[in-house]
């Protein structure tokens, strides 16, 4: 970590890149794609998608037009799917992006058309139905009405019909069961084309809900999406920070904003450069009655005391068995603090605290994923 650095965020390409490798093989014969919007959760695109390339990888699975653009940048040849769907008028975009929007509404279906006919050529597309997500894709009686009027997609090429699980993170919720049969029911009415349901969560379910593609976000980067069987993958980031200062505070002594959180004994209290501002977040604070988050210092777990503040947080190092002093390394995320034990110590998910990471971090990447 360099004088100037507050941390260093490091991503394991080849973490990556092996992950990609061994949902691929637990999916086989279906075939494994890539989610990498939100630049790539917030690991980078520029160094993300060229190693799961390396990996085989030649599906991914962006959010908007722009993102479509850099992947496509990044990746002269591969398969590149919009799941935001048509953007008003964004049709001339995602074409020049060679990429394929997953039409989500008959309203989208009617743009894309026409838009094939003006120019004159067989649009690819994907078609996003609605199984019980409520939320993008069409309802079964838009499918209906589709299916009843199949001129509406003689100009388009149909490469996928997809879907997406709203409980599958619970393998015991019956909701998914009966998305999977929902999703049979409506792609059924729809011309025949390669279908896909399951995201991270989703294709740990099993062989019935793989179809012949799966979309792996979140576990690509070392996530564990699913309740219940353990993705076969390992952790990708590792984020560390500087203690800046360590001071002593006694008993009854006030700690952070608000002084939410006092000390019930005399106590060293460090101070750590990273706060919210850099996406950690404010709910992993403390206060005298509630726990919130941990740090690792000298392989002690260490927890957080006072608010988080924008640039700062501040741990009670008072039973690390080894003195903490200023310019030492606390360790936020990594194997002793996995993604999701730092999202549910500030209640929230493993996603978010993966998106959210800020620029502030000096990102080090290992491995050339290969």
């Amino acid at each position: 970590m360099s004088a100037a650095e507050i941390g260093v965020l490091r991503v394991d390409l080849a973490a990556i890149a092996h992950n990609w490798r061994a949902l691929a093989d637990h999916v086989a014969p279906a075939e494994c794609g890539a989610v990498v919007k939100a630049d790539a959760y917030g690991l980078g695109i520029a160094r993300v998608l060229p190693a799961l390339s390396a990996a085989g990888c030649r599906t991914f699975f962006v959010a908007t037009p722009r993102e479509a653009a850099e992947a496509r940048a990044l990746h002269s040849t591969a398969r590149v799917f919009v799941l935001n769907g048509l953007f008003p008028g964004a049709a001339d975009t995602i074409l020049a992006a060679g990429a394929i929007p997953c039409l989500a509404s008959l309203a989208e279906i009617e743009e894309w058309s026409a838009h094939a006919r003006r120019i004159g050529a067989r649009l690819a597309s994907a078609i996003h139905v609605d199984s019980g997500l409520h939320r993008l894709g069409l309802p079964a009686g838009e499918v209906a009405r589709l299916a009843a009027r199949p001129e509406w997609l003689e100009p388009l090429d149909v490469v996928l019909i997809m879907s997406h699980l709203a409980s599958a993170d619970d393998p015991n919720d019956p909701a998914s069961a009966a998305q999977q049969q929902t999703f049979e029911r409506l792609r059924e009415m729809l011309p025949a084309a390669p279908a896909s349901l399951a995201a991270s969560d989703g294709l740990m379910l099993g062989q019935p809900y793989h179809f012949d593609l799966v979309r792996p976000g979140y576990a690509l980067y070392g996530g564990q999406a699913s309740g219940g069987a353990r993705a076969p993958v390992v952790p990708v980031v590792s984020l560390y920070a500087r203690v800046l200062q360590v001071r002593e505070v006694g008993t009854r002594g006030q700690v952070g904003y608000s002084g939410a959180w006092s000390a019930s004994r005399p106590s060293r209290i460090a101070t750590i450069a990273a706060g919210y501002a850099d996406g950690f977040a404010r709910t992993a604070s403390a206060t005298t009655d509630r726990r919130g988050g941990s740090v690792l210092i000298h392989g002690s777990l260490l927890p957080i005391v006072g608010r988080v503040s924008m640039d700062l947080i501040t741990v009670d190092v008072t039973d690390c068995p080894i003195l903490v002093t200023r310019g030492d390394i606390a360790e936020l995320i990594g194997p002793a603090l996995p993604l999701e034990t730092v999202g549910a110590e500030a209640g929230t998910i493993g996603y978010e605290v993966l998106t959210r990471l800020g620029r502030r971090f000096e990102r080090v990447y290992a491995g050339d994923g290969a």
